[in-house]
């Protein structure tokens, strides 16, 4: 995994992961990142210092591997999710908005939309949140 900084048009600094550089590139040519500050999707990346590991460094490492309470917190909220809503995967904006018109009953829903889909129901007054985890992929 590696860690850039990243800056979007409107000047929002933030840092992403991502798998590899070569990752990173493929994301950013077919226009798939976003800000996490206001979803712009012109994002570029900022000079930064790479991060080197000294002996001491690894060894702690090693030391302290638990779990912080962040992570503990967040795994507790993907349980949470998971086991009370239901994927919905890349329809979660139509299926949202599908909720919010009367067009279907309402439920506890969670998935994935485009940054420019979540703006349009943020804008529409759809009551949707981005969530702090990726969800898992289904596969068959």
């Amino acid at each position: 995994m590696i860690r850039f900084s990243m800056r979007c048009k409107n000047n929002h600094n933030f840092d992403s992961w991502f798998q590899s550089s070569e990752a990173y590139e493929k994301l950013a040519s077919s226009g798939m990142l976003s800000c996490v500050h206001c979803g712009n999707n012109e994002i570029s990346k900022c000079l930064m210092t790479p991060k080197i590991s000294t002996k001491k460094e690894k060894k702690k490492k090693l030391l302290t591997t638990s779990k912080s309470d962040i992570e503990k917190a967040l795994a507790k909220l993907r349980s949470e999710v998971e086991k009370n809503s239901d994927y919905v995967g890349m329809n979660f904006a139509t299926e949202a908005r599908a909720m919010h018109d009367g067009e279907q009953p309402s439920r506890s829903i969670y998935g994935e939309a485009k940054p420019e889909e979540a703006k349009a129901l943020i804008e529409d007054g759809v009551p949707v949140t981005p969530l702090p985890f990726l969800p898992k992929r289904q596969t068959n």
